[in-house]
């Protein structure tokens, strides 16, 4: 692990230890589990240091998150090294919706239990945005940093450009609904259950106010690719919202850029 010597020194007792890699996910930082004992763990995550780097805002984020009682990671230690930012985190209990799909009841009360949870925080104290001008903005820094993944594309919209992509969701906004507290990136490895119900959110650099169809969008999209489309009514049903084939196209589609 070439990582283990850029490590900071006040992280350097994990060295010794177990590092497993996590590789679900896109994120663009690297994420290991550091088994601390038999039963006991924390999570490892670093990216390099550049001007669109996201940990910074995760850090903040998820120290709010604590704040609020809410289930998700907490800080144990952060750096800032010459060329790297690192967030060790303590565990959350339970495992990611993936192990789940055998299990699709469980599954969409799990995924509508966690997003009422998230989307039931306080906003007057969120000053995190993620509207829609937030998110166009930062869609276009990343457009011009070279960061948006052409190849990564779902298939409606692979062989676009990122630029044609951009120039579909300026010309495209649908209406905005309420702002409330969303996660930003409400895919299934990102919620977890423990004994069928949910525990936790993970990866949570992406939380802000929003319309609520930026969780919706992203959790209907993983339902369908895991489950099935046909649980999609249930989910629905079960967080309490109503189909919105708009939003739905509109918030599934902004998410390439990221």
């Amino acid at each position: 692990m070439t990582l283990h010597s850029d490590l900071p020194e006040s992280m350097s007792p994990l060295r010794d230890l177990a590092w497993t890699p996590i590789t679900i996910g896109k994120s663009g930082a690297s994420v290991w589990r550091i088994a601390l004992n038999d039963d006991n763990a924390v999570f490892l995550k670093t990216e390099p240091l550049h001007p669109l780097a996201e940990l910074p805002g995760e850090i903040e984020r998820l120290n709010w998150l604590t704040r609020m009682g809410f289930k998700a990671p907490r800080v144990v230690d952060a750096e800032q090294g010459s060329n790297r930012l690192w967030l060790l985190m303590s565990a959350v209990p339970g495992e990611d919706l993936t192990h789940y799909i055998d299990r699709p009841e469980v599954f969409v009360r799990a995924y509508a239990q966690g997003l009422k949870r998230m989307h039931a925080l306080d906003t007057t104290t969120c000053h995190f945005d993620h509207g829609l001008d937030a998110r166009l903005a930062d869609a276009e820094a990343r457009l011009v940093a070279g960061l948006v993944d052409e190849s990564d594309f779902d298939t409606q919209r692979l062989g676009q450009t990122a630029q044609q992509v951009l120039d579909w969701l300026k010309a495209n906004r649908p209406p905005i609904g309420q702002q409330i507290v969303t996660h930003g990136d409400a895919s299934t490895p990102n919620v977890l259950a423990l004994d069928g119900r949910f525990s936790g959110m993970v990866d949570c650099g992406r939380v802000g106010l929003a319309d609520v169809w930026q969780d919706l969008a992203l959790a209907c999209r993983s339902v369908a690719f895991n489950i099935g489309e046909a649980h999609i009514p249930a989910f629905l049903a079960a967080y309490g919202a109503e189909w919105d084939e708009v939003k739905y196209r509109y918030y599934c589609t902004l998410d390439e850029m990221f």
